[in-house]
């Protein structure tokens, strides 16, 4: 049969004294070892402290020459070129859509932007859509202000001394008259809600057709039109937002090579209104939270002959040029401040000479350097 026996730990027949003694060794042990650690992790710093005691692990070593050229802080990114300000236009008052305008089409203050019961609707230039019928028996009003501002700029207002203020006067009538002749629809005096569209810009490019011919007004948009000047958008990284700053600098390199120059216009968090066939700017993001950044171009004559395609967004920075480059690990940290580099014999990195150097810009894992150094010295870098 058979059975457990339990055994007792056997007693410390060690002495108090060398048991005390023990215990004190721990302390200078941790110390080993965190040193130790310590040392491990120093050898994997990049850059390393000039004329510091020899490391506990070797790091091998290599050479490279100094290189003579520019650099940068500038960062790019890719982004669209479009056509600016997608504005939805909703059609107002009754009747039938019979025309529209094929995309691609600019309309200008004055001219005809789709048709209604066979009428024209015209494009006029404000920031206040209509809300009623303006004629002769209307009280004052901002709206009216802005019709008489279009009589005027039309010419549709000569001799009759109109002045652009918010009374609808017998002169008002008559240029709106005059307006309606030359439109060649009925000389009522009054223009009524729905016969004209105002929006900001002064000439509308249509975007898009959203609605089809015989459908009733009123309802859903009947076209996206935009501006015809052409923006550049992009959606940076989170970690390069931080260089794109309001009415900064940049330059945008088109789709056919040509560059050119503009300012960050807006920075918007959560995408844009999406341009046509995806290729335009202010593509939204889906809704993923990035943020849209709009470029105004500062001409406009290479962008249009490029045309809404893929462009290369770049921040201006702080560059140099005919500088010394080396790359940053070359770069020593030394005891009492700045900086230096080993220079070595030709391929030798175990024979090299410490020399100090004045440090300028640095960018892109690249540094530049100055002092007693010359293009085409072999500096000593970790492999």
């Amino acid at each position: 049969m058979s059975r457990t026996v339990k055994t007792a730990a056997p007693a410390d027949s060690t002495p108090a004294r060398a048991r005390r003694n023990r215990r004190g060794v721990v302390v200078p042990l941790l110390l080993v070892a965190v040193l130790g650690s310590a040392g491990a992790l120093a050898v994997t710093r990049p850059w390393e402290r000039g004329e510091s005691t020899p490391r506990q692990v070797p790091v091998a070593h290599d050479v490279v020459a100094v290189e003579k050229g520019s650099l940068s802080t500038g960062i790019q990114a890719g982004g669209a070129l479009g056509f600016d300000k997608p504005t939805p236009v909703v059609a107002t008052g009754r009747g039938t859509l019979t025309a529209v305008p094929a995309v691609g089409t600019v309309v200008r203050t004055g001219g005809r932007l789709y048709e209604v019961d066979g009428r024209p609707v015209v494009l006029l230039k404000g920031e206040r859509p209509m809300w009623r019928d303006l004629g002769p028996k209307v009280s004052d009003g901002a709206d009216v202000e802005q019709l008489k501002r279009n009589l005027i700029r039309l010419g549709h207002a000569e001799g009759l001394g109109l002045e652009a203020d918010q009374k609808f006067t017998p002169g008002t009538t008559t240029a709106v008259k005059r307006w309606q002749k030359a439109l060649g629809v009925p000389q009522t005096g009054t223009v009524t809600l729905g016969s004209v569209v105002m929006l900001p810009q002064g000439t509308a490019r249509v975007q898009h057709v959203g609605a089809q011919l015989g459908a009733a007004v009123g309802t859903t948009s009947v076209l996206t039109v935009t501006s015809t000047d052409l923006v550049a958008t992009v959606q940076p990284a989170e970690n390069q937002l931080s260089r794109f700053k309001p009415n900064g600098k940049v330059t945008v390199k088109l789709a056919d090579g040509g560059t050119v120059n503009g300012r960050i216009r807006s920075l918007i968090r959560g995408g844009a209104n999406g341009e046509e066939g995806g290729s335009g700017g202010g593509n939204g993001d889906g809704g993923s939270g990035k943020t849209t950044v709009t470029v105004a171009l500062d001409t406009q004559d290479l962008a249009r002959k490029s045309g809404p395609s893929s462009v290369v967004v770049s921040v201006v920075g702080d560059s140099v040029s005919d500088a010394l480059i080396v790359p940053v690990t070359a770069l020593l940290a030394l005891d009492g401040g700045g900086y230096g580099v080993k220079v070595a014999d030709g391929a030798d990195a175990t024979a090299a000479r410490l020399v100090t150097v004045r440090l300028g810009l640095v960018a892109d894992a690249k540094a530049q350097i100055s002092g007693g150094i010359q293009a085409g010295d072999q500096v000593v870098v970790p492999k």
